[in-house]
């Protein structure tokens, strides 16, 4: 399979987990917002099935560990100003990973820090946990989306109007 059409094919794979882990948390701040939901029981789509999963530690810090990853990997398939808006994802995943490397670490250690009683990231002593990450993922996932589609439009053959 060339070269192109791999990238093609991983990038479209990448997007789709990119707004389905968004969506998620669009569906737990609804939980909560709409709903009426207890923080703790809005777990997104997958938490109703998997409650235990959504309070893992070790789901939410491999999802970000993935994302970085896969920004990485993919960050060639880029030029241009989508280039550009791809960068912008990553340096913001960046952050987010490193916001979760401090929540995985405090929860596998069994300690806290900020005197709260339970993990918490830098941000998270600012801004609640739900609001926080609906942010952070949508701040990583909108220019993932630009780029990509600043992409995709740049490989459409360009229809020019024909000149009599």
């Amino acid at each position: 399979m060339p070269t192109d059409r791999r990238n093609d094919w991983m990038l479209k794979i990448f997007a789709w987990l990119m707004v389905a882990h968004w969506m998620e948390h669009v569906v737990q701040a609804y939980q909560v917002w709409g709903l009426g939901y207890e923080r703790h029981h809005a777990g997104g789509l997958l938490g109703q099935v998997f409650p235990w999963l959504m309070h893992s530690e070790w789901l939410h810090f491999g999802y970000a560990v993935l994302t970085f990853a896969g920004l990485v990997l993919l960050y060639r398939a880029f030029t241009g100003t989508a280039l550009a808006w791809w960068k912008a994802a990553l340096v913001i995943q960046a952050w987010h990973l490193m916001e979760h490397t401090l929540l995985f670490v405090q929860a596998q250690g069994g300690f806290t820090l900020f005197g709260a009683q339970e993990p918490t990231s830098v941000l998270q002593v600012f801004f609640p946990r739900i609001e926080l990450h609906l942010f952070y993922n949508s701040v990583v996932t909108v220019p993932i989306v630009i780029a990509m589609v600043l992409r995709w439009k740049s490989t459409v053959p360009q229809q020019g109007l024909a000149t009599q």
